[in-house]
């Protein structure tokens, strides 16, 4: 739904650049996966992606245009903590989104329009296979539940890009699956740009289109902090854009990876 291009993106904090000389063109319907060492700037990237902060230099373009400055309704996010409002039931979680899109001043909608918004949640809902909870609060819900809300009040705006950062690493694995099946089908049906930033190789595989590797290809030993990260590896994940006509990959069981394919974690050659 929106193509990405990144040109020269810098992020300092107090003169300290913590990514530096991203370059990056990502088509419109990607899922891309982002993986690197703890503090290598993944979820600054992210940050930057949803305008929650500014570049220190270089720009990010939206189908074109220039990044807004602020966070918008067209790009969602999703963290690993579920965010959700405690004392609000799910339906209540889910169209607090659409009541505030609709109603900025007052957050409260009426009569048709608050019908009609309860049928486009209640649908969000069945999508994420909570229509069951529906009148339940988050404490009596499992952690995976909980995540399934977040991801649906992220998706009730219908966003063009979707941003996760670490979305299901306090899961466990058989829960884990669950939710890479279920948002494998919601970007499949939905057509979206997603970035999301995991520390699970298996996972960035087996959920991208894409998977970058954050890192410094620059080390000054009497100044750690000098350099910042930027993309030393760009490889391609498993699954593919619904109207591509090749295929990314021969079939193997999932978060096999053939000895042959580049080591996400190696350091790139001097």
């Amino acid at each position: 739904m929106s193509t990405v291009t990144v040109t020269n993106l810098q992020k300092s904090y107090d003169g300290r650049p913590v990514i530096e000389g991203i370059d990056l063109d990502v088509r419109s319907g990607s899922f891309v996966t982002i993986v690197g060492a703890s503090g290598c700037g993944k979820s600054t990237f992210l940050r930057l992606l949803l305008g929650q902060e500014m570049p220190t230099r270089g720009q990010v373009l939206v189908d074109g245009d220039p990044l807004p400055a602020e966070p918008s309704p067209d790009r969602g996010i999703v963290f690993q903590r579920y965010s959700v409002f405690p004392h609000l039931t799910v339906l209540n979680n889910v169209l607090l989104g659409l009541e505030f899109n609709a109603a900025p001043f007052s957050g409260c909608l009426f009569g048709q329009r608050r019908h009609q918004a309860e049928q486009e949640a209640t649908s969000m809902i069945k999508a994420v296979g909570l229509d069951h909870v529906r009148d339940a609060t988050p404490a009596s819900l499992s952690g995976g539940m909980q995540q399934r809300l977040a991801i649906a009040q992220a998706l009730i705006l219908r966003p063009k890009i979707l941003l996760l950062d670490e979305p299901f690493g306090a899961l466990d694995p058989g829960i884990r699956d669950d939710m890479h099946a279920l948002i494998s089908k919601l970007w499949r049906e939905t057509g979206m740009t997603i970035f999301m930033v995991t520390h699970d190789l298996r996972e960035a595989f087996k959920l991208g289109t894409r998977v970058l590797t954050f890192d410094k290809i620059r080390n000054d030993p009497h100044a750690p902090e000098a350099y910042g990260a930027t993309i030393t590896y760009d490889l391609q994940g498993r699954q593919r854009i619904a109207d591509d006509h090749f295929l990314t990959g021969p079939s193997k069981p999932d978060g096999v990876i053939d000895e042959h394919e580049p080591d996400p974690t190696a350091k790139p050659a001097p």
